[in-house]
């Protein structure tokens, strides 16, 4: 798993993010659910990784098969307001 620093951070950030699937990270990154659990248990400080190994453990958004949904995605209310990480003025 050589992967460039940009990467690493999107691998991180995907694991994270509850409505990700595995199967879209696989989709995208080519590793599979257990070696992305082995990628963030080396990129994560122990503690991080036993908080986000609680998280994900057991969560439906996280495999495409559990979900309940199987199109769509959330979008805040606000979205259009959003822009570059900062809430437009209203």
């Amino acid at each position: 798993m050589n992967f460039t620093a940009l990467e690493k951070d999107r691998i991180i950030e995907m694991a994270w993010e509850d409505r990700t699937t595995f199967e879209a990270i696989r989709f995208q990154f080519g590793i599979r659910e257990q070696e992305v659990i082995a990628f963030m248990r080396t990129q994560l400080k122990p503690k991080s990784f036993r908080r986000w190994r609680e998280r994900v453990q057991g969560r439906k958004t996280k495999h495409e098969q559990l979900r309940g949904f199987k199109t769509g995605r959330f979008k805040c209310s606000r979205q259009k307001q959003i822009t570059h990480n900062r809430i437009s003025k209203r």
